[in-house]
């Protein structure tokens, strides 16, 4: 029987097919990535149901924002679905190498952009400024704090997640340049994001 097993698992490392080993680490991955962005998602379906623990602020219309808030947890529980679905279908898994570069710069440059213009607007030096066309009236410290505490955060390991789970999918031939040119693109939106925001309220 032992003899078998290795001959079998020597023909599947020849042939290219995953043995259960090598692919637990990504679907691990897969797995914490579904229930962090659910938890997030669960968040935003909180305030689309009328929540108002956390709120810093009265919105223009309270219908406004709870649609706000719905389309915000749909996309986010959709994005959480993925790498589910990625366990089942090949079709979504040979795609993730690209969907997982995409989320993950695009959650880190926005955890980036929104933390530096957090800080600027703590320390006074340049204070957020909320759409007049969703809030009324809104306590600039308290936001300020629930996204340097609570929303940022969450992007920033959301997309962490996402980095390592394509960097777990990807060629390993492949690893070294996926990963870089994520940093990289991550790094420079994030300038671009930062320089756009201090100038628009400047």
């Amino acid at each position: 029987m032992t003899s078998d097993s290795g001959v079998a698992a020597r023909a599947g490392e020849e042939t290219g097919l995953r043995t259960p080993r090598r692919a637990a680490p990504w679907r691990r991955v897969a797995l914490v990535l579904a229930v962090w962005s659910f938890t997030y998602a669960s968040y935003r379906a909180y305030y689309a149901g009328g929540g108002r623990i956390g709120l810093f602020g009265e919105p223009v219309s309270h219908a406004q924002f709870r649609a706000i808030n719905a389309v915000g947890a749909a996309i986010i529980f959709v994005a959480g679905m993925i790498p589910l679905i990625a366990l089942k279908l090949d079709a979504v898994r040979r795609a993730l190498p690209v969907l997982c570069w995409i989320a993950a710069v695009g959650c880190c440059m926005h955890a980036l952009v929104d933390i530096t213009l957090r800080m600027f607007s703590v320390t006074g030096m340049h204070p957020t400024q909320l759409p007049a066309s969703v809030w009324r009236s809104f306590d600039r410290r308290a936001a300020d704090l629930q996204d340097l505490l609570l929303n940022e955060p969450w992007f920033f390991i959301e997309g962490l997640l996402w980095a390592a789970l394509g960097a777990a999918i990807v060629r390993p031939s492949s690893r070294r340049v996926w990963t870089l040119t994520a940093a990289i693109a991550c790094l420079l939106l994030a300038v671009v994001g930062v320089l756009s925001g201090l100038g628009r309220r400047a």
